[in-house]
């Protein structure tokens, strides 16, 4: 199989594409320097020159904090850049898988959300990345995956865990938020999943799938693993309510995603998030400790 990747130069994308190397795959990554998913004609360029059987789109305009007051450039990455990719992959019979993320839930639920629980965001990038999914929806619904995730943490690019190692090493003592809640995730086991999803997508795979690590945390908690991890004393970290760090975007106070249609496809069970993150640690301290002036 031939394999896209726009947003390579993220975590998730350089994850998937070198999962995807890992494979044997033929696999093309493009940032967004090399790619702009807005652009119908670099678009239309792009599949024709790489005619990929299938194109992973890990492009997103991320800045939650930011899109408040940015929302139609935000529209413009999040919302219109997934319909056009959509719309352009059905044209050349192209199957595509679309990263989206657990914001697009109201945060207020008790239980995991399900795949078909309401959408109803909080905030623009929420409500942007919703627009995303019903532009993949409506051009290609009968050979897209939309994978929703959230909580992500990876060896690229900036992410909780990465701040959380930095601070260990300068602060005596941390707050942390103790009443938001979600599922850490290694971007490398959703990049793992969506190698495995490729071949699957329009044969018996369509439509919305969670892909998390397991388990629940909240921030404090993740944060208190992570010292533990690197040896440090857990109760450095201290619990504190959101509202002590209050930001423009609010975060939601859970964000647990159920993986109920994945077990039903029969993809191999997400591990727990504890487990992920003690593989993953030591290689993500190695990469900031380089970046590290």
């Amino acid at each position: 199989m031939r394999w896209l990747v726009t947003g390579a130069g993220g975590m998730l994308g350089r994850d998937t594409v070198g999962e995807l190397r890992a494979r044997g795959e033929q696999v093309t990554g493009l940032g967004h320097t090399a790619l702009d998913i807005t652009a119908t004609a670099a678009v239309d360029r792009a599949l024709t020159a790489h005619r990929p059987d299938v194109l992973v789109n890990c492009a997103a305009y991320t800045a939650v904090d930011d899109a408040e007051t940015d929302e139609e450039r935000a529209l413009r990455v999040n919302g219109d850049g997934p319909r056009l990719l959509a719309r352009a992959c059905a044209a050349h019979a192209v199957r595509l898988i679309h990263v989206s993320t657990d914001y697009v839930f109201a945060g207020d639920a008790r239980t995991p959300y399900t795949e078909s629980h309401p959408p109803a965001p909080r905030t623009a990038y929420g409500r942007t990345k919703l627009a995303g999914e019903r532009g993949v929806s409506d051009e290609l619904p009968a050979a897209s995956v939309i994978v929703r995730t959230g909580w992500m943490f990876g060896v690229h690019g900036r992410s909780f865990v990465r701040t959380m190692i930095e601070l260990e090493a300068r602060r005596d003592t941390l707050d942390v938020v103790d009443d938001q809640r979600g599922r850490p995730t290694w971007s490398a086991d959703v990049a793992a999943t969506i190698a495995d999803l490729g071949p699957r997508v329009g044969v018996d795979a369509t439509g919305v799938l969670h892909v998390t690590n397991s388990g629940e945390a909240t921030w404090y908690e993740l944060a208190r693993e992570v010292f533990r991890l690197l040896g440090a004393d857990p109760d450095r970290v201290r619990p504190v309510t959101g509202d002590v760090f209050p930001r423009p975007a609010p975060r939601p106070a859970y964000s647990v995603l159920a993986d109920d249609r994945g077990r039903r496809l029969g993809l191999t069970p997400a591990r727990d998030w504890r487990t992920a993150l003690h593989e993953a640690l030591p290689l993500i301290r190695k990469e900031t400790l380089r970046e590290t002036p």
